[in-house]
């Protein structure tokens, strides 16, 4: 299967594509450890409020310094492949960058996406139920802001809630 990752140059021009041929651009992000029913819902939800949806998935060193040093159970190259294999995402993009110059990236959005739509300018960005607009980063680089309502109890979180994770 041929991979839909996209380094960020080349994520931004296929955007300003599909926008000059009026198509309208939504991009979602999260760390995608585990695959869920939460995940598929909000992907879906987020494809349904334009015509190309952009993902954008937390490296293995955000998702670690985000949710712990057990994280991710998945690694970032499954967590891309199996994103990429889902007929509603277009596009997978991973943040943070990695620069070469130490302090190139402001340490309270290290580990959000606010530099890669800062780039990339979507038309919509969509977060899950557990955020309000307002706390939405990025949103002042995109036409709007959408709010999916979340699935009942399901996040990678509450799954691994009670497990002991080897």
């Amino acid at each position: 299967m041929d991979s839909k990752a996209l380094d960020w140059d080349a994520c931004s021009r296929w955007i300003r594509a599909q926008q000059r041929g009026g198509q309208r651009v939504v991009f979602t992000n999260g760390c995608f450890d585990l695959l869920h029913a939460g995940h598929i819902h909000l992907l879906y939800e987020a494809r349904r409020l334009g015509d190309r949806l952009v993902v954008g998935v937390n490296s293995d060193d955000s998702v670690r310094r985000l949710k712990g040093p057990q994280r991710p159970i998945t690694a970032l190259d499954d967590r891309v492949f199996i994103l990429s294999a889902l007929v509603h995402v277009d596009v997978v993009v991973v943040f943070p960058a990695h620069t070469s110059s130490p302090g190139a990236v402001d340490p309270k959005r290290e580990d959000t996406p606010w530099e890669l739509l800062r780039q990339l300018r979507p038309d919509i960005l969509v977060k899950g139920g557990d955020y309000t607009p307002a706390e939405v980063v990025g949103r002042e680089f995109a036409g709007r802001v959408e709010i999916v309502p979340l699935l009942e109890g399901r996040s990678t979180s509450t799954f691994l809630q009670g497990r002991e994770i080897a």
